[in-house]
Order: structure tokens, then C-alpha cells, then sequence
């Protein structure tokens, strides 16, 4: 007992030392926000929702207010709604369900951006993100049991596919013509997690997709030419509770 009234004492004055009280870690980890200069905000109403308002927005640095960059638009989110994604956040930070793969629902969470893509990159014009040209030969695979899952692959010529499953990004519907791959379940990736996240085009308003985020076609490219990966561009995507629960937290503007 003598003994744990000392250790007991060392703790306190140990703690009133460093200047005391614990410091509060936000979920997720420590401002986990903080690099970011861009942020795409899609808030949903609820999990099954499957449409949501996206608003860009901007800072000069972390120490500063998000500021609303043009109007709020309409996206489409998955079939089945949101899930609980696996992002900068980490895993599930509440109730909901888990994204899984093949269950339709689009990945919610704090999400960092990978290359973007465009069966012409002329049309997009001016990007500053790693660009993909969307062609015959490159593939997003789905294949969970593959090593390439949930990363794009570009067949050479005559090269054979080494897997069973996997996102043609060269649609003849021209969903893919612009867009931006989510870094959902990319590291580390777990097979069956979900796979191949993309902001892209839609095939219209209330025409929800199998999982990811879409929009009309001037505002995916409008979208396109403005996010920059030298300000560590953000997509927070969640059901307005989960977004009021966390907001703080994550250092997000109110809506």
C-alpha cells in the first residue's frame, strides 16, 4: 500500500510538472486535419441516404477558417448509402454499418485523394494531381484476392490478366471520362474492404452508384481543375449526425 501511495504521489507530481492535465487526442488521431488547405465536405441526412451536398472549400493554413469555394453541389453516394470506410480516420468511430466490398455503399470517413484520371486529359485541362489517361488498358482491380487489389493496373500489349475481377475504366457511358480515385482502404489495404473509390461523373441525378461519389460532368470538372496536391487535398464524407458528432474534432467548418 506504501508503495502504491508513492507511485500515486509521482504520477501527480509528475503531471503537474509537464503543466498537468491530459491532453484531449481528437478520434482518429491528433489533428489529423492540420496539412490540409483543401477540403471536399459531402454530408449525407443518414446512412440509407443515397444522395448528399458536396461543398468545396479552402484555408491559407491550419491556423485559419475554412472558406466556402463556389456554391454547394449535388453528388449520388452508393446504392446502399454510407458505411464506416477505413481512412485517415482509422476504422468505425460509431455505430453504422462497415464498407465492405460489393455492398454498395460509399465510404464514410476522412479520406486523403490518389491520381486522378481522364480518357482525355485535354479536356480536363490544367490538373495538379498525378494524372491517369482512362483507356483500354487500365484497370482498377476489384479482385480481393488478388495483390493488385484496389490499385489501377495498365496492361502492356498482350499482357494476360492477373485477376478475376476488375473496374473497365474506359466505360462506353463515359462515368469514368473524368474522376479522381479515394484512397479508401489503401493503407494498410484489407482484402474484401472495398476497393477502386473514385469521384467521377454521373449518369444522373438520383442514379445512385455502386459506392462512389458522383456528380454532373461541369462539376466533376470544375472539381478537377481546382483541387491542388500541394494542399493536401481532404474528402470528409458523412451522414449529418456522425459529421455534427465529429466536426470538432476533426477541425471541420460548421454547415
Amino acid at each position: 500500500m506504501r508503495m502504491f501511495r508513492i507511485m500515486v504521489a509521482m504520477l501527480v507530481f509528475g503531471g503537474a510538472l509537464a503543466g498537468c492535465a491530459p491532453k484531449s487526442v481528437p478520434l482518429g488521431g491528433e489533428d489529423i486535419t492540420r496539412p490540409a488547405r483543401q477540403l471536399m465536405l459531402v454530408v449525407s441526412e443518414d446512412w440509407q441516404y443515397t444522395m448528399a451536398t458536396l461543398q468545396r472549400l479552402e484555408r491559407a493554413s491550419a491556423e485559419d477558417e475554412w472558406k466556402p469555394v463556389g456554391q454547394p453541389v449535388t453528388v449520388n453516394v452508393g446504392r446502399g448509402g454510407m458505411a464506416w470506410g477505413r481512412g485517415l480516420h482509422g476504422l468505425a468511430l460509431g455505430a453504422g454499418p462497415v464498407k465492405r466490398e460489393g455492398d454498395g455503399r460509399a465510404p464514410a470517413g476522412l479520406f486523403a485523394l490518389g491520381e486522378a484520371f481522364a480518357s482525355d486529359p485535354a479536356e480536363a485541362g490544367v490538373v495538379r494531381l498525378p494524372i491517369l489517361r482512362a483507356d483500354k488498358d487500365l484497370y482498377c482491380v476489384d479482385d480481393a484476392a488478388s495483390p493488385l487489389y484496389n490499385s489501377f493496373v495498365r496492361l502492356g500489349a498482350g499482357e494476360a490478366k492477373s485477376w478475376t475481377s476488375a473496374e473497365d475504366m474506359l466505360r462506353a457511358d463515359g462515368q469514368y471520362r473524368l474522376g479522381v480515385f479515394v484512397k479508401h482502404n489503401a493503407g494498410p489495404m484489407v482484402p474484401g474492404g472495398g476497393s477502386c473509390i473514385f469521384l467521377h461523373i454521373w449518369l444522373g441525378r438520383g442514379v445512385a452508384s455502386s459506392g462512389c461519389t458522383n456528380m454532373d460532368g461541369p462539376d466533376m470538372l470544375s472539381l478537377l481543375r481546382w483541387l491542388d496536391a500541394s494542399k493536401s487535398p481532404l474528402l470528409a464524407q458523412l451522414p449529418r449526425q456522425d459529421y455534427e458528432r465529429l466536426r470538432t474534432a476533426w477541425r471541420l467548418p460548421r454547415q
